[in-house]
């Protein structure tokens, strides 16, 4: 289990680090990273997928895609939703908008166990409630101080989930499925990168992109690749708790790039946090438990 800890921890430090990583690739902006960041990452996906022997899932795929070419639509979709997600995510440190998308992160465990009750049907614990409560109580001040959240925080908020949803629709919500949706998002990223704006002048202008980019790619596929193995590694419980840790150092790559939570925020924030520790006391409720049994 260590080893899973381990590698959970890794995936969302690496992910924090990409967040800041952004900021050191001027003049890219942030499509030219995105596009960066997939075609990089492809090749080492694929590569790790073949190592594990699980390419097997993607040629699955795509003998039901044959078979079932409404699937290659379905395929698009999620890839389209994935795509902006990550778009998002490396735009965002770029024009001081990290905040926001951190605290859709905060957020979105709780729209997944809203989603789970609307879409699936699934009860909510009691402590599912409270949380929700608190969640309803930090988007109920923020409504009521600005009348909307920013749009980039209902991006997060909003768009994993959706994008879960159509890939469990479509049984694509496996490693083969997140191969297919990053090779389709190829076709965007080579359109950012070749019509950008970088030009070889500012090549020479900041000559440490050479380096700076292919690094972009290795900290991109090593943070999937580690989580990845966590996923594998971990009970679903503890991995679920675990996946809070990023969020949190999203907000302190957001304070250490100059941004800073507004006095009338702290009412949206504390609750939402809250809300937050409520399910990290329910899921940890749900490790004990777990061990229990397997005693």
């Amino acid at each position: 289990m260590s080893k899973g800890i381990i590698s959970s921890v890794m995936a969302s430090t690496l992910f924090a680090v990409m967040y800041f990583y952004t900021s050191l690739l001027t003049p890219l902006d942030g499509e030219e990273i995105f596009g960066w960041r997939i075609l990089l990452t492809v090749p080492c996906v694929t590569l790790f997928l073949v190592i594990t022997r699980d390419f097997k899932l993607v040629i699955g795929l795509l003998e039901r895609m044959r078979a079932r070419p409404i699937l290659v639509l379905g395929s698009v979709g999620t890839a389209s939703l994935l795509g902006l997600q990550l778009w998002l995510f490396l735009w965002a440190p770029l024009h001081g908008r990290s905040l926001p998308v951190s605290l859709g992160y905060f957020l979105l465990p709780l729209t997944m166990v809203l989603t789970g009750r609307v879409v699936y049907g699934e009860r909510l614990s009691y402590l599912q409630k409270v949380a929700v409560g608190f969640a309803l109580c930090g988007v109920g001040h923020e409504l009521w101080v600005h009348g909307s959240f920013a749009w980039e925080t209902l991006v997060v908020a909003s768009g994993y989930p959706a994008y879960f949803v159509l890939r469990r629709a479509c049984k694509t919500d496996h490693l083969g499925g997140l191969w297919t949706d990053m090779c389709l998002m190829m076709v965007p990223a080579l359109w950012f990168v070749t019509t950008g704006p970088l030009s070889s002048a500012d090549l020479l202008q900041h000559p440490a992109l050479y380096g700076l980019i292919p690094v972009l790619g290795m900290i991109s596929a090593l943070a999937l690749v580690s989580y990845v193995m966590a996923s594998r590694l971990l009970p679903f419980s503890l991995f679920g708790l675990l996946s809070y840790v990023e969020p949190v150092l999203l907000v302190g790559v957001a304070l250490l790039l100059g941004e800073s939570i507004a006095r009338d925020q702290w009412f949206t924030y504390l609750p939402i946090w809250l809300a937050v520790v409520v399910l990290i006391i329910e899921g940890f409720k749900h490790l004990v438990r777990a061990r229990r049994r397997g005693a």
